[in-house]
């Protein structure tokens, strides 16, 4: 009787055993049931903030063409041109003008892509290299210092090749950026995650492939998206200074001109250029981190 009573005692207990190894076997799936919603809702896509965005940037172009029709008849022709005249003015450059508007892309493609280069080269030296690290931030820090007109008027010293001018006044201006926010994503790894990958007893080339590099490429977007504008702006203003070739040479001719018209119809396209490199940018960054889940605040 008693054999039979604690074969029934460890009967149950084993059945209580299973019972709760199914429970919690069932709780993960449940888990991963809920937080299916949660990965929907944080899934990248056009809401109404963006919309609204959209129609903020519509109103404002409308307000400021209207404002430039009502100056236009109020003061002459070579102050405030009407939005009729730039947009004439506008086909008249696509039409004559589009070797200029090459060459400044080019440039621009050229100069970006080799201060990115370097930038992130530099800036992995200073995240992974700490004996070098201190003289690297300081040649950054003190480049960040320096004026651009003082890298141009350097440059016009120091190079006859207008392309070397600019060229090396675009590298010496965008390559800190890089620098610098590549070595904050190094700074910025998880330290956990460090000490797992460690555990392993990667060489430093596993390390670099398969921690550092995909932790940075966030970082490289971020400051091409940032930096986008402001090399607009620099390579027009080096072709004003050091080239005879590309937008900013021709915007220079125009204001020896007076042609307000063509320096306002070229500034348009200008904008339009930084918007369509800015998508272009956001579309790649959506292509590279399409693993990455975005986190949605409510």
């Amino acid at each position: 009787m008693q054999t039979s009573s604690r074969s029934e005692i460890l009967a149950d207990h084993k059945t209580s055993i299973v019972i709760e190894d199914v429970e919690l076997e069932r709780e993960p799936s449940a888990a991963a049931t809920l937080a299916k919603p949660l990965t929907r809702t944080a899934a990248p896509r056009l809401g109404p903030e963006g919309l609204r965005d959209i129609f903020a940037t519509c109103v404002v172009v409308l307000v400021l063409l209207a404002a430039m029709e009502i100056t236009s008849r109020f003061v002459p022709d070579y102050i405030m041109p009407s939005p009729v005249a730039v947009w004439n003015a506008a086909k008249e450059l696509f039409f004559s003008d589009p070797y200029h508007v090459a060459v400044t892309l080019a440039r621009l493609a050229v100069s970006v892509a080799i201060a990115m280069v370097a930038g992130v080269l530099v800036g992995l030296a200073m995240g992974i290299f700490p004996r070098v690290r201190p003289f690297l931030k300081a040649i950054v820090v003190i480049d960040t210092g320096i004026p651009a007109l003082s890298w141009m008027l350097i440059a016009v010293f120091w190079f006859r090749n207008s392309e070397v001018r600019i060229l090396f006044i675009l590298l010496v201006i965008l390559l800190p950026f890089y620098a610098l926010n590549v070595y904050e994503g190094v700074r910025a790894l998880p330290k956990e995650l460090v000490d797992m990958i460690e555990s392993f007893r990667p060489s430093r080339w596993q390390v670099l492939r398969f921690l550092i590099l995909p932790h940075i490429v966030a970082y490289i977007f971020l400051t091409t998206k940032s930096v986008i504008g402001y090399a607009i702006r620099m390579v027009i203003f080096a072709e004003l200074v050091a080239s005879a070739v590309g937008i900013g040479a021709r915007m220079n001719l125009a204001q020896s001109t007076f042609r307000i018209d063509q320096v306002l119809a070229w500034t348009f396209f200008l904008v339009i250029l930084n918007l369509l490199l800015q998508a272009l940018v956001n579309g790649f960054e959506k292509i590279a981190l399409k693993w990455r889940a975005e986190a949605s605040i409510r």
